[in-house]
């Protein structure tokens, strides 16, 4: 009967809490062939959008580099113009992204090239991050750490800081606490670098 006077201001589903699901997909793919937003004529590309829409990110952006393709429905690209540089610089580029829309926003980073993780990680990721500001959140694959990752509003902006050539958020998660969630028994979570 008192429903309506709680305060929610500090629960999960606090408001502003959006999530941008963000597919990196910027790459040449050099080990293994092109660039792998090619792959399987774009499919993995599908596969990793409906993976971020369907379990449950409020937007899905697309990093683009290499290869400029048309995104998948219910996504737009980001153009990474130094994508070159490595793929920190598209992760940056996506924090950035985040960082210049109006509302507050949540990250969760995903790679092109894991093409069985579907939308039940995402969805139990997203579930442990409970779409808190403060919160670090990784899937992990038989104790392997892989993808997605959930960068909660409060850490783009000390993110970005930190992230940039080669190596996209390593850096940062490292010298903070991250919650691990075990997803073995959803995906493999291997990212493919070779042709099959």
């Amino acid at each position: 009967m008192h429903d309506d006077a709680i305060d929610h201001s500090t629960s999960a589903e606090a408001p502003g809490a959006k999530v941008l699901g963000a597919v990196l997909a910027a790459g040449a793919g050099s080990r293994y062939g092109k660039p792998k937003i090619l792959a399987h004529d774009g499919d993995w590309l599908g596969l990793a959008v409906a993976a971020l829409r369907d379990g449950g990110c409020d937007e899905v952006v697309v990093a683009m580099g290499a290869a400029i393709v048309e995104p998948p429905r219910g996504a737009s690209a980001l153009i990474v113009e130094d994508w070159s540089k490595g793929v920190g610089h598209s992760v940056a580029a996506m924090l950035g992204e985040a960082l210049a829309r109006s509302g507050r926003y949540s990250v969760l980073l995903h790679t092109v090239d894991t093409p069985d993780v579907g939308s039940a990680v995402v969805s139990r990721v997203l579930d442990a991050a409970g779409h808190r500001a403060d919160a670090l959140v990784r899937a992990v694959f038989d104790g392997r750490p892989g993808h997605p990752v959930y960068l909660g509003a409060d850490h783009l902006r000390p993110a970005v800081e930190v992230i940039g050539g080669d190596v996209g958020a390593q850096p940062y998660l490292r010298g903070h606490e991250v919650r691990e969630v075990e997803c073995s028994d959803l995906a493999s979570g291997i990212d493919i670098d070779v042709p099959d």
